[in-house]
This record gives structure tokens, sequence and C-alpha cells, in this order.
């Protein structure tokens, strides 16, 4: 019985995988009609305090939330079961597209097709950015720190700065803890072997890297590496891939960057998947097989952290919850995280030519996002549609 009831569990999970778009917040109504409403795995209160959970730890927001459900249900082995079905629709998509950008450059292929698709992709992150900031930025001082990791961020192009800012951001409002109600606080039982092995594996993924010099495990260990600090849902990846692989890397251009980014607005499942985009082109010299293996690691690392992170939260937060120093530093980690957002938007108009055209149409796709209900794929497409005709 338990074990049909696992199935089910999972087929669901397939179903949402081709259904869910628009990233975490349109995720989570899916969740509620299909998890809360019609089957009745959880109550409402507790799918939101497990998305709440999931907004404090690093990771895929939405992605965390369901493998949690799944571990809750089945233990790790359905959690991985969760995790794998949840994502593979999407990384199976975004590989397939890397390829073909790949193969179309290799042929001399004309990429006039996705040339309204860079200003769209712009208009997106512009979207995410203003929603990310109004909804986070609780005082003068969040946003004072918005602003302040905003110009850090665009204008230190290093990857390790974006985990100073999270980290700094977190301390300047901790201080506000007092502000925050007293609640009753019991002992905390942590499982400490999620997150040893959470350390082990970046830890081992470094040494290893560093002594090999092997592009591949250096893929892993940087996405790895990203998956242990972004906090915020998809949106954030953007100033952490972009700064990573096209700034200082010099993997993919910024043209391809914003291509993919654009495909990923019309795939379903996890925003995270467009990290199999990234790996694909980040190893196009090694092959076809390359190319896959590289999207395999570049979505095993950005996945694993949140994975591992929430196994071992999800026992203990009810508790940690409780604690006033871990509800104030949330404040400044999402200021620090806006900012950055912020940052990315400017950045990957750089690149894009300024005129009529490209401005017009980051801020029509800005518009229809706001004040429309036309889905995110939809955008996509229709660019896609005039840019092969034009």
């Amino acid at each position: 019985m338990k074990k049909t009831r696992n199935i089910i569990f999972l087929r669901d999970v397939f179903l949402l995988s081709l259904t869910a778009f628009g990233g975490p917040q349109a995720h989570l109504g899916l969740f509620l009609d299909v998890l809360v409403k019609k089957r009745g795995y959880l109550s409402e209160n507790e799918l939101i305090e497990l998305l709440a959970l999931c907004q404090v730890l690093p990771g895929p927001t939405s992605t965390q939330t369901l493998t949690a459900i799944g571990y809750m249900k089945g233990g790790p082995n359905l959690a991985y079961l969760t995790l794998i079905i949840w994502a593979l629709p999407a990384v199976a998509i975004m590989t397939s597209a890397g390829l073909f950008i790949s193969y179309w450059g290799e042929i001399g292929g004309s990429m006039g097709f996705i040339k309204f698709i860079l200003p769209i992709a712009v208009g997106f992150v512009a979207y995410a950015a203003i929603r990310i900031s109004s909804k986070v930025v609780q005082s003068n001082f969040g946003g004072a720190l918005m602003v302040l990791s905003a110009i850090v961020s665009y204008f230190v192009n290093n990857p390790w700065v974006f985990p100073i800012l999270i980290v700094l951001g977190g301390l300047a409002t901790a201080w506000k803890y007092k502000q925050h109600p007293v609640e009753e606080k019991e002992k905390l039982n942590f499982r400490w072997g999620n997150l040893f092995l959470f350390f082990f594996i970046v830890i081992m993924a470094a040494i290893l890297g560093a002594y090999t010099k092997s592009r591949f495990i250096l893929l892993f260990e940087n996405f790895y590496r990203n998956g242990t600090i972004i906090f915020g849902g998809g949106q954030v990846l953007i100033p952490y891939l972009y700064t990573e692989f096209v700034e200082f890397k010099h993997y993919l251009s910024s043209s391809e960057f914003l291509t993919g980014w654009g495909f990923a607005q019309a795939v379903p499942g996890p925003v995270f998947s467009f990290s199999s985009f990234i790996g694909t082109l980040s190893l196009r010299e090694y092959g076809i097989g390359g190319e896959v293996l590289g999207a395999f690691l570049a979505a095993a690392g950005i996945f694993l952290p949140g994975t591992f992170m929430i196994f071992f939260a999800i026992g203990v937060w009810d508790q940690l919850k409780k604690y006033r120093i871990i509800r104030a530093s949330l404040e400044g980690i999402n200021a620090a995280a806006s900012g950055m957002v912020i940052a990315a938007a400017i950045s990957l108009f750089d690149p894009i030519p300024v005129n009529v055209l490209n401005v017009g149409i980051i801020v029509t796709t800005y518009g229809l996002l706001s004040f429309t209900k036309i889905p995110a794929p939809y955008i996509v497409i229709g660019g896609i549609v005039l840019g092969i005709i034009f």
C-alpha cells in the first residue's frame, strides 16, 4: 500500500515537472492545487512552512520544497527519486538547447532567429529584480544594503564577491534580532550526517580540481560551490553564473548566456536547470559526450547542496525558526541577493546594442510580465517567431 502511494506521488511529481512554468512563485500555486487540495499529502500550513524553510536555505526553493515532501513521505530514497523526476525533464530540454546552440555555431548557422530573445531575457531579469526587491526590502536600511550590494556586484567581477555579500548582508541585520518576538525554544537535535556530506563534497571537489586540473571536476566544483551560496531562487542564479562563466572563465559569450536564459523561461520545472545549458557549452571542445557529461555535472553540482541542506534542516526547522537572530538575518540576506539581481540586469544589458528596438523589447517584456497574464513561455516563443520572420 505504501509503495503504491509513493508511486502515485512520483507520478504527480512527474506531471508537475511537465506543467510547472513560471518559477517558485507560480510553482507554489500548483503545489497547493495538486499536493494539498487534490492529494492531501500535507496541509496548506505545512506547505507554506516548508517553503519558508527552503527560502532560509541556499538552493532552489521549489525543488527543495518538493524534495522535502518526498523525504517526509518516504525518507531519503523517495526524496532522491523526487529530485530526479522533478528536475530531469527540464535538464534534458536545456541540455538539448545547449547541444543545438553548440552544433549550430560549429556549422556557421545564423543566430539571427534569437536576436529578439536577448532583450527579452534582459526584460525577464529586470522584472525579477524589481519584483524581488519590492517584496524583500522591508526598511530604509534594507534598501541601502540592496543598493550597496548592487554597486559592488556590478563593479567587482569576481565570483567570490557574492558569498561575501550574502554573509555580510546577514550580519548587517542580525543585530536587529531584538525587534522580533521571543519564542520558547527547545534543544536542537541535529542529524549531522547530511551536513558532513555537504561539506565533504565541496572540500573534496576543490582539492581534486586543484590537484588534477580536470575541467570536468572543476566544472562540478564550480556549480556545487554556487549551489551552496545561492539564496532566493532561480533569478539569483544570474549574477553568479554570468560572472563565473562569462566574465571570469569565458566559457560562454554574453549572447549565448542570454539565449539560454531566455530558453529557460519557456521550460517547465526548476529554473536551476539553466545550469545544464551552461555545463553543455562549457565543455563543447570535448565533443558531444563531454557536453552531455558537462550538463550532468552542472545539474548535479547545482542541485545537490540544497538537497543535503534540506535533509539536514527539516528535522530541526520547528526549533530553528524560533531563534530571533536567524529571522533577523534574513532581511540582510534577501536585500543583498536583490542587489545582485539588479546588478545582473544592468550587466546583461551592457553587451546588447542600445537602440530603440532593443529598449522597446525590454520595456514591452517587462510590461507584459507586470500587467498581463501572458505566460512567460509564450513571450519567448513569440520572440523566436519574430526573429525567424524578420
